[in-house]
Parts: structure tokens; C-alpha cells; sequence
């Protein structure tokens, strides 16, 4: 190895290297690499061995795992930043957490969270002996052990860094309202091509530092993916730093491949940047003021797979891709791989770094904090340990006045604003609202009158008038719907609550990163130690039906298909038809845990149909008969009229209207659904209905016309395996859209009432001949409604302001 230092030199963001005295002692420098040397050892362990874990005999194939999955190249330079993030722990009793958005270098924060004592109280079969790290080596990317990246099972972990580029995002959630907190995070430099994390960067205009705490950043610059070079990591270090100065933040390099000169830079440059970062917050806290700050963050230059193998059959491995994964895969085909294996795994010399009944030696085992000072047992990354219910305001007194069903109209998300408000009021230090530039278009800008929206970058005069912005606001707005799921994301998981709003066209968005905290979640819920979170509750509004004015582009209500696909102990949809329904859902949303809750409800003008009372009522049972609306009381019906959604629902009743005046003997069930996973069997999900009540309700013989909000597989997909399928007419939105008016745009998708009436009569036998006359007379009106749209622009006042008339 090389010689001690004696001095370590650091560059700053203009390139110039700034020498500084060393940080660590000759003795806390050969702790601290052979700390370090400990940890790729386990990480090395992990990916290949299932026995002989110190290599006490001589290496055999039968110790090796037969099939060698891991990801070895980001794993040492994630244990590097551990430990030098545990020397500061324990120096200046730092609160903090660590991230690895490189996920798939699980080994290399595995190893320090085994090391530190967590995995081991989590799991006792992994205890910290030689048959406890033998169980910790066999576990890792094994049938029946955990997965290669840091999911849920890991101590410690809020990130599970599967698919990239939320990083960043889930940090700064964390360290929202979190005063005293660190939030460590490792970028890796293929993640940081991913649009998500490019955008993040832009975070720190969002961290207030008066009642935040701080997220430090350490770019990992390896050089490679899986088989290509990273575009950060080639381009020149003047241009890297223009980069991130131009977003704002202020960047230091730790550069090199000698690990005793690595660990003098790393300890000084990482101190200093939390000294900067004490200074900046206690600079605010002193003076009460907010301000933009200029935040540190590192940059980390080390080979890909340091101090692995340099190179296999004379190709270059360490510093290479081919570091990226497993660098000698054929050990059980290969002998000369076998004998270079075990040469590698000796050369980190583990019998002198664990006793003999295979525990770290005690000089070693003291660098580590103790207790919740441990990133890997603190608290904040265990969120629902810290959670506390939100104060809730009663949500009745928020109520729309309906003195009859369907006479008045309201705009259904206005008074969920209002209860917004008054929940943000109760919980100025864990409540926060999401939303990308929507929150007043979606009709909850009265959340404003509790706090304006987050904004530290420059004001100007013109903001006074109706910009609502405040650098101590709690409403965060940003076109970048990644960043704010990664946000809200964080914030939840580190023990807090909030809401989320969106366009219905644009929540596809964040498919990918609801798909992954769906499967959070559902790994959680498996896992005793981890407490359950405060649900994710997404407001899907300015739905399908309403964007007539915005066109084709704005139309597709498809995201409640990829909900569906998640697992039924995670996911729920509701569609509330009206205010008070929308109330009582959110009430119940707002305080569940460990679900993603999805609300389905359009923020303009629409009919009001229940009392608070009945709305509670039918949200509480899922789906309802509609007494109002059904003349079937005491028999049977000949048609059952079914719906989802609010748009969908009056285009139903408007045509229960037409169909009892043109047949007064035609008796009709109406069915509304708000919580659309009553429809599944109920040993498919839990909300399902049995069959025996589907088949009262629906009939076991009768037509069903549902005329649903959105794409009408969906309720095929849901309702298959029911006895009465076979009679089940779905009416939804079928890509048929444009510039319309509501009622041109429900025609052209055969939800309007007109086409729901022809249904039935093309479907209760009796009326399929006899009904003939009025099917014609219902199409002319359907025509004249197109023609009177395409002539004025408008839908006809008799249609636009329909109300129930009975």
C-alpha cells in the first residue's frame, strides 16, 4: 500500500486544489480503510460465497454459490461514504440517514448495516458471528433470501434504487419539516442520465433551511453502466462544475484510486461540507429568514469495482464496465477464475479484521455510532416509528347543501380544498400538498389561505397579485411531476403525510415510480419492524369528460389500469360521483396507512346527488342501489343501470329519465360504484363483494348497461368470473376525442344518455322491437345535439343544465 500522507488536497468547483491539514490520524486512518477494508470484504462475500465465510479452509467450489447475481462495481464506494458519513456521526452527533440511489450496490451498504450491529437485532439468524455472516452471505440474491438492491428489507433503507432517477427527490422529501436531519445521498453518474434525476437537481430551491434539515449529494462518478461510459464522467471537470454550479449548488471533488490518499480527501472534504452546512442553517435560524441557500454537494471520483480484480483473462476489469456486476462469473467452469476469486477475497485479509468466533474486532466495532444513531436504525428511515395522526377537522362541516338529488350543481373539488386548508392549518410540521402547477386549476387554491406556495428563488413585483408564493409555504409546485412524486414519496416514508394532485392525462407520469412504491409497500407490510406509513393518496381530476376543451392529448383515463395491476392489499380506487362523496373518501384516505389510495373526480360544475349523510353511507358500503333513481322495489328489474364516475353517472340518469317516459312499466335497478373494487370476487381482493351479494344486486340473468369512467375492458377485466358476465354492456371512453363540447365528446364514446338508452332497448328483450320508434326518435335527438355543438360551439342549454327531475 502506499505511504501515510501527510497532507490531503481537495478541489474546489473552479478547479483550484486546496491543500488543508490532514484530518485523520495515522491510527484513524488505518481504523477507518480497514473498516472499509471490512466491508468490501462482506460485499465481496455476499455475491459469491454460501459458506466458509472468513475462509478458514482453503476455498472448495461447493462454498460458492451456483448461480452469482450482485452488482459489484458502485458497492465499494458506497461504503466508502458510510463510513466517512459514520466518523461525523459520531464527532458531531449527526442525525442522518443514507440513500443509495445506485440501489443494485446493495453489498456496499448491506455490508456496514451488518457491521454496525441493525441487521443482526432485525434478523437474529444473521447474527454477528461466523454462522450468522455465513446466513448473511447465502441470503443475498437468493431464492428465499432478500433481492439485490436496497428494498425494504434493508435497515436503514427509504430507497430501494431498482429503477433510477428518484434519488434526489426521496432525499429532500425526507429532510422536509425534519429540522436536525442529514440526508446523505449517493448519485450514481448512470442514474444521473435519467431525466427524473436531471431534474431534481433543482430540488434545492425547495429546502428552506430555517425549518428543514439538509441534503448532501455525493455524485458517484465510476465511469461506467452496464456496458457503456457515463456521459458525466467524460466530460471535463470545469464543465462538470459549471453544471452543478449553474443548478445552484456548490461542488467540491474527491478524486483517485489510492485509498489512504482517498480517505484523508474524503474526510476532510466531507467535514467541511458539514460545517458549511451548520453554518448556512444556523445563519437562518438566527435570523428567522428563509433564503435560497447554495447548498454543498461532492462529487466522487473512484474506479468502478476499487479493489476488485484489475483485470480477467487479460481484459481490463477494475475501472472498467466490466466491473459493473459479477467480474469473474466463471468460477465454477474457469479453475483459473476460481484461484483469482480466492486470491481477491484474501487479499482484503478478513482474519484480521474478525475475532475468532467471526465477529468485527472491538477497535473496529467502536467506529461505529451506537443505537438510532446508526443510519441503519434511525427512526427517520423507519418512518411510521416517528408518525403521528393528523389532526383532522370534521369533514361533514364541509358539506355541499342537497336539498334534492341532482337539482344543483357545485364544483366537486372545491370544498376538498376547504378541508385541505383547515387539515394544512392542524399540521404546519407534517402535512404538505403536491402538485405540478395544478393546485388553483384544480380548485383547491383555498389551501392557500393556510400557506402559500414553497418558493426561495427570486420574487418580483407581480408575484404580490395573486402568486401566492411564500418561502414558507407548504404547497409545492413544480412542472415535474417525477420530482414531486419523489417529494411526497419521501416524505411519507420518513413519517409524514400528505396529498397529491394531478391531471388524469398526465398521472402516467409517475407510472413507473407508483409501480415501485406499490411494491414497497407490499414488501413492507411483509416485514413486522416496519411500521406502516401514512398512505399515498393521488387526486386524479381535470378528468377524460371535462377535457373538451384541451383535446385528444388531454384524454385518457388509463392510469386506474395500471393501478389495478399492483397488488389488492396495496392499491384502492374510488370514484366518487359528488362533493360530499369526494369528502368522505378523502376523510377515509387521508387517514389510512401502508395503501396507495387513487381518487378519481373531475373539478368542475357537476350535479350533486347525497346529503352528507347518504354520502357516508354509500362510501362506506362501496357501491349502492340508487332508490331515487330505481321504480324495480319488490321485483325484479328488467335492466340494471350501472356507473362509475360523475360524467358517467348523470348521462345515466338522464337516460333513465327518457327511458321511464317513453316505457313507464320498464322497471330499472341504478347502481352507483364509488369504490371500484367492490366489483371483484371477494377472494380476489377485500373490498370484493361476495357472489352471492354481486349476483342480488346485479341479477343473475338481466342485461347490465354500466356505463363507466373509463376504458370499458376495465370492468370485463374486474367482473369476469361473475355468474351474469355474460349480459354485462360496458359503455367507457374509446379514444374517440377531439375539440368537443361534454356532450359531442360522451357521443362520439357512446356514454351519453341517448346511446345508454338505445342500449337497453336493444337489450330487454320485450323492447327490441317494440321499442323501435323510440330508438329513432332518441338518435335524431343525439343528431340535432351534435349539429347544434358543431353550429354554436356549445352543448344546448336543455342538456347542459339537465337536472333529475323527480
Amino acid at each position: 500500500m502506499a505511504r501515510l500522507v501527510t497532507q490531503a488536497k481537495r478541489t474546489l468547483a473552479d478547479g483550484r486544489d486546496v491543500v488543508t491539514a490532514e484530518r485523520l490520524s495515522k491510527e484513524e486512518l488505518q481504523k477507518m480503510n480497514a473498516y472499509w477494508r471490512a466491508c468490501t470484504y462482506l460485499a465481496a462475500g455476499m455475491i459469491y460465497l454460501r459458506s466458509n465465510p472468513l475462509l478458514r479452509e482453503p476455498l472448495k467450489p461447493e462454498h460458492i454459490k451456483q448461480r452469482l447475481l450482485g452488482h459489484w462495481g458502485t458497492s465499494p464506494g458506497l461504503s466508502f461514504m458510510y463510513v466517512h458519513l459514520n466518523r461525523l456521526i459520531n464527532k458531531y452527533d449527526l442525525d442522518a440517514i443514507f440513500l443509495a440511489g445506485p440501489g443494485h450496490g446493495a453489498p456496499g451498504v448491506l455490508a456496514p448495516t451488518y457491521l454496525e450491529g441493525t441487521y443482526s437485532e432485525v434478523y437474529p439468524t444473521k447474527a454477528e458471528d461466523e454462522n450468522g455472516m455465513r446466513e448473511f452471505f447465502k441470503e443475498f440474491s437468493f431464492p428465499g433470501g432478500i433481492g439485490s438492491h436496497c428494498t425494504p428489507e434493508t435497515p436503514g433503507s427509504i430507497h430501494e434504487g431498482g429503477e433510477l432517477g428518484y434519488s434526489i427527490s426521496h432525499a429532500f422529501g425526507a429532510a422536509f419539516d425534519n429540522p436536525d436531519l442529514l440526508v446523505t445521498v449517493a448519485v450514481g453518474d448512470g442514474e444521473s442520465e435519467t431525466g427524473p434525476l436531471a431534474t431534481s437537481w433543482h430540488a434545492n430551491k425547495f429546502l428552506n433551511p430555517v425549518r428543514d434539515g439538509a441534503v448532501l449529494p455525493i455524485l458517484h462518478l465510476n465511469g461506467y453502466k452496464i456496458n457503456n461510459p457515463t456521459l458525466l464522467s467524460r466530460i471535463p471537470r470545469e464543465e462538470l462544475a459549471d453544471l452543478f454550479t449553474g443548478y445552484g449548488w456548490t461542488p467540491y471533488f474527491v478524486e483517485g484510486d489510492d485509498p489512504e490518499r482517498m480517505h484523508q480527501e474524503m474526510a476532510a472534504t466531507l467535514e467541511d461540507c458539514v460545517l458549511e452546512i451548520r453554518r448556512i442553517q444556523q445563519e437562518a435560524r438566527a435570523n428567522g429568514t428563509p433564503r435560497r441557500a447554495h447548498w454543498p454537494m461532492i462529487v466522487l471520483r473512484t474506479p468502478k469495482g476499487w479493489t476488485g480484480p484489475k483485470d480477467v483473462d487479460g481484459h481490463k476489469v477494475e475501472g472498467f464496465w466490466r466491473a459493473h456486476q459479477v467480474p469473474l462469473a466463471g468460477v465454477h467452469e474457469n479453475p483459473a477464475h476460481f484461484k483469482q476469486l480466492e486470491g481477491w477475497l484474501r487479499s482484503y485479509r478478513p482474519d484480521e479484521l474478525f475475532d475468532e468466533k467471526g465477529r468485527l474486532i472491538p477497535e473496529l466495532k467502536a467506529l461505529a455510532p451506537k443505537g438510532t444513531r446508526r443510519m441503519s436504525a434511525n427512526p427517520r428511515a423507519n418512518g411510521g416509528l416517528v408518525r403521528k395522526a393528523l389532526r383532522m377537522p370534521d369533514f361533514r362541516d364541509y358539506a355541499i347543501k342537497v336539498d334534492k338529488p341532482g337539482q344543483a350543481s357545485a364544483e366537486n373539488t372545491r370544498p376538498l380544498g376547504r378541508f385541505l386548508r383547515d387539515i394544512m392549518r392542524e399540521n404546519m410540521t407534517n402535512f404538505r400538498v403536491f402538485g405540478p402547477d395544478e393546485t388553483t386549476s384544480n380548485k383547491l387554491d383555498a389551501i392557500y389561505e393556510a400557506s402559500k406556495k414553497l418558493w426561495l428563488a427570486d420574487y418580483r413585483p407581480e408575484d404580490a397579485d395573486g402568486g401566492e408564493l411564500s418561502p414558507d409555504g407548504r404547497v409545492l409546485e413544480m412542472l415535474s411531476e417525477h420530482t414531486l412524486e419523489g417529494f411526497y414519496e419521501g416524505y411519507l416514508l420518513s413519517g409524514r403525510h400528505g396529498f397529491f394532485s394531478t391531471y388524469e392525462a398526465f398521472a402516467h407520469i409517475i407510472g413507473s415510480m407508483f409501480n415501485q412504491h406499490a411494491k414497497w409497500l407490499e414488501i413492507s407490510r411483509e416485514l413486522p419492524w416496519r411500521a406502516p406509513v401514512s398512505s399515498l393518496n393521488l387526486l386524479i381530476t381535470s378528468t377524460v369528460w371535462r377535457q373538451d376543451h384541451n383535446g385528444f392529448t388531454h384524454q385518457d383515463p388509463g392510469f386506474i389500469d395500471l393501478v389495478l395491476n399492483k397488488s389488492a392489499d396495496v392499491c384502492r380506487i374510488y370514484m366518487p360521483p359528488d362533493a360530499n362523496s369526494l369528502l368522505s373518501v378523502a376523510d377515509h384516505c387521508l387517514r389510512s396507512t401502508n395503501y396507495i389510495n387513487v381518487i378519481v373526480s373531475d373539478k368542475q360544475q357537476h350535479l350533486q346527488y347525497m346529503t352528507m349523510e347518504q354520502a357516508i353511507e354509500h362510501c362506506t358500503k362501496g357501491l349502492s342501489i340508487w332508490p331515487q333513481a330505481s321504480n324495480d322495489q319488490g321485483s325484479e328489474p328488467d335492466v340494471v343501470m350501472a356507473t362509475a364516475g360523475d360524467i358517467p353517472t348523470k348521462e345515466a340518469l338522464a337516460a333513465v329519465v327518457m327511458l321511464r317516459e317513453n316505457f313507464p312499466d320498464l322497471k330499472i335497478r341504478f347502481i352507483n360504484v364509488v369504490d371500484l373494487l367492490k366489483l371483484t370476487p371477494s377472494t380476489e381482493h377485500p373490498h370484493g363483494l361476495s357472489d352471492r351479494d354481486f349476483d342480488s344486486l346485479f341479477t343473475t340473468d338481466k342485461p347490465i348497461i354500466f356505463n363507466f369512467h373509463g376504458y370499458p375492458w376495465l370492468i370485463h377485466r374486474l367482473t369476469y368470473r361473475r355468474t351474469n358476465h355474460k349480459n354485462l354492456h360496458v359503455r367507457g371512453y374509446k379514444e374517440k376525442g377531439n375539440i368537443n363540447t361534454p356532450l359531442d365528446l360522451a357521443i362520439r364514446n357512446q356514454i351519453d344518455r341517448f346511446s345508454l338508452a338505445i342500449d337497453v332497448i336493444d337489450r330487454v328483450e320485450r323492447l327490441r322491437v317494440a321499442g323501435a320508434h323510440v330508438k329513432e326518435k332518441l338518435r335524431n335527438m343525439q343528431i340535432d345535439c351534435q349539429n347544434y355543438a358543431y353550429e354554436y360551439g356549445v352543448d344546448k342549454p336543455e342538456v347542459d343544465q339537465w337536472t333529475w327531475p323527480h
